[in-house]
């Protein structure tokens, strides 16, 4: 497993970067198919927080944050939360159930926006690219669960062949976004 440890306003010492391995090490004994695994360690203030995502085999990410007073603390709760969610994860993998689809709110509405009436008032700020991964609807919202951070997921429907666009609601359910042609 290749573990990162990064540093925003706090110097990364190789007390902390072996201390961050050594936690991981017991995670990696219950699920060895953690690719990569990235620490973002930061301090503003009186505020040590910890985030951690895992790169798992399957397309799996999982993110995690923690906020304390003391770093070490921080790291600890970063590394049992993410063992929550991964053993949360193998056992819905175990129980080979499939999904409630009841559950997963699909939205027909289609919103648009008139662009000519904002001109220039709206702009393009950011851009991100990345790589759309095949996967079936319910391993989409398994990814939304296992992360926190994210309001949406860009997927690839290995059912339809399409692109579809899964998002977290305000109710805490999920909206999917399925392409046609109008």
């Amino acid at each position: 497993m290749d573990i990162t440890v990064t540093g925003r306003h706090v110097e990364v010492t190789p007390a902390i970067r072996d201390y961050a391995a050594k936690k991981l090490e017991h995670v990696g004994i219950d699920f060895p198919r953690i690719l990569s695994a990235h620490f973002i360690l930061e301090v503003e203030k009186f505020r040590h927080i910890a985030e951690l995502v895992l790169q798992c085999g399957n397309h799996i990410t999982i993110e995690a944050r923690e906020i304390s007073e003391d770093l070490y603390v921080s790291i600890d709760r970063v590394v049992d939360k993410v063992a929550r969610r991964m053993r949360k994860y193998k056992t819905k993998l175990q129980n080979h159930r499939p999904r409630d689809f009841d559950t997963i709110h699909v939205d027909e509405q289609v919103l648009t926006h008139d662009l000519h009436e904002d001109e220039g008032k709206h702009r393009i700020v950011r851009t991100e690219r990345f790589a759309i991964k095949p996967m079936f609807v319910d391993e989409a919202v398994l990814q939304m669960e296992l992360s926190e951070n994210h309001q949406f997921l860009v997927f690839l429907n290995a059912e339809t062949e399409k692109v579809n666009v899964l998002y977290r609601r305000k109710s805490g359910d999920f909206g999917l976004i399925q392409p046609t042609l109008a």
